[in-house]
């Protein structure tokens, strides 16, 4: 079981979504779309959906009213709510919002500003979420290369754009191209946030998805371990991410012909994953 290949992907989703704007310029979209995207951050994390697209509606809608069409508020407004659909699996509003978003920042910011590159891997992650490959990876590959030019090869946003081009190339079957991809995106995130920091467990699970796929248990184990005690320090227990690294290295001990461990693990990721039902 491999339950960690999209984590990467997902993770940059999410947090978007809950880091909507929260500071109102004095040229920009206004205090009420300010506001808007307040709201429908917090109707978002309480899992009220519905009601978080109709208050982005509103905040789109008050930032063209306010700045015009394309400017870069609109375009963030563009990207909320094409990200909120895509948390409900409607792609087919979510791509032209994408593309609306990508095309105002390119021509309001340029071509290799920061959230261009933001836009490119959003965009590139629901295609790959739809499993359109061949037009995802040129948007990943062009966000890796804005990224590493605006912050430089070091940044943690670089191994961000590192782990989602080697989520691909990994679902593609393509563990050659992965692996160095997965490499040095941990080696970035042990250097820069610490060798016990969350997204290091996140490039430890997919780096050891690989070899497991790969049969190579031996190198997988130690990785797997490894991102479990990093995510039941920093995030506790009762983490489902806890419950998913549990989940990765039972299937590698069934995979070893360790039933009787396995299913210890698997007992305290389904207690976990209980929890927050």
């Amino acid at each position: 079981m491999k339950h960690t290949r999209f984590t990467t992907l997902l993770a940059l989703v999410f947090t978007l979504l809950c880091t909507l704007p929260s500071v109102t310029h004095a040229t920009g979209a206004g205090i009420e779309w300010d506001t808007l995207n307040q709201e429908a951050r917090e109707l978002y994390r309480a899992g009220k959906n519905d009601r978080a697209v109709e208050v982005a509606q509103k905040a789109l809608q008050v930032a063209e009213e306010n700045v015009g069409p394309n400017h870069p508020d609109v375009a963030t407004s563009l990207n909320i709510l094409a990200l909120l659909y895509q948390t409900q699996g409607d792609y087919a509003r979510a791509v032209p919002l994408y593309k609306r978003s990508l095309a105002i920042r390119e021509k309001a910011l340029g071509p290799d500003h920061r959230s261009v590159a933001t836009s490119l891997n959003n965009l590139a992650g629901l295609y790959q979420t739809q499993g359109d490959y061949a037009k995802a990876k040129p948007l990943f590959k062009r966000a890796l290369a804005i990224t590493e030019k605006a912050l430089g090869p070091d940044h943690p946003s670089v191994a961000t754009s590192l782990n989602n081009l080697a989520v691909l190339y990994d679902t593609q079957g393509d563990c050659a191209k992965a692996e160095p991809l997965y490499k040095r995106a941990l080696a970035i995130e042990e250097k820069a946030l610490g060798p016990d920091h969350p997204s290091v467990a996140t490039s430890l699970n997919n780096l050891a998805a690989l070899y497991d796929t790969q049969g190579d248990h031996a190198k997988a184990e130690p990785l797997y371990k490894r991102a479990l005690a990093i995510e039941e320090k920093a995030l506790g227990p009762d983490h489902p991410d806890v419950a998913t690294s549990l989940e990765n290295l039972a299937g590698l001990y069934r995979a070893t012909n360790r039933s009787s461990e396995a299913e210890a693990l698997e007992q305290r990721a389904a207690r976990i994953r209980a929890i927050g039902r």
